[in-house]
């Protein structure tokens, strides 16, 4: 009994060492530095918004999609057409190994979310985003930052 509860709780522990959580209001200082206010007319709320809709701001989360291919990082960036993870075909539009949208200092992920949101149909590339944030009152998402 003893060797189970301490197997799952070592199992617990490893799982919350795999995920890396960026604070909110951080997330919000690092998109403001790299001028993402207003980029394509999108908000830092909206950028705000995806990371939460999308992974949770779980700058390591990696998410397995039906036809094989796989989202990435805090923005869930999928392998078929943004990076290459060498797993399935890919366009790699952005140029980059999907591993490096799991990086924490988030600048290839910024890179590539520019191109995606450059592209036809913007920040709706991301369903949740089309589902949980678009056209929502954006005020919430920096309550409390302090960009300055």
């Amino acid at each position: 009994m003893r060797r189970a509860l301490l197997i799952s709780l070592v199992a617990c522990l490893i799982t919350i060492h795999q995920a890396r959580l960026i604070d909110r209001c951080d997330l919000a200082k690092l998109l403001h530095k790299e001028d993402m206010d207003g980029f394509e007319g999108y908000s830092l709320s909206d950028w705000l918004c995806l990371a939460f809709v999308e992974s949770n701001f779980n700058i390591s989360k990696v998410n397995e999609n039906a036809d094989g291919s796989f989202d990435y990082g805090i923005f869930q960036i999928n392998s078929h057409y943004w990076c290459t993870d060498h797993q399935s075909h890919s366009e790699n539009i952005c140029h980059l190994e999907c591993q490096e949208l799991l990086r924490p200092n988030l600048l290839s992920t910024i890179h590539c979310a520019r191109k995606i949101v450059s592209a036809t149909g913007g920040m709706k590339n991301w369903v949740a985003w089309r589902m949980h944030c678009s056209g929502r009152p954006p005020s919430y998402w920096m309550t409390g930052c302090h960009l300055g």
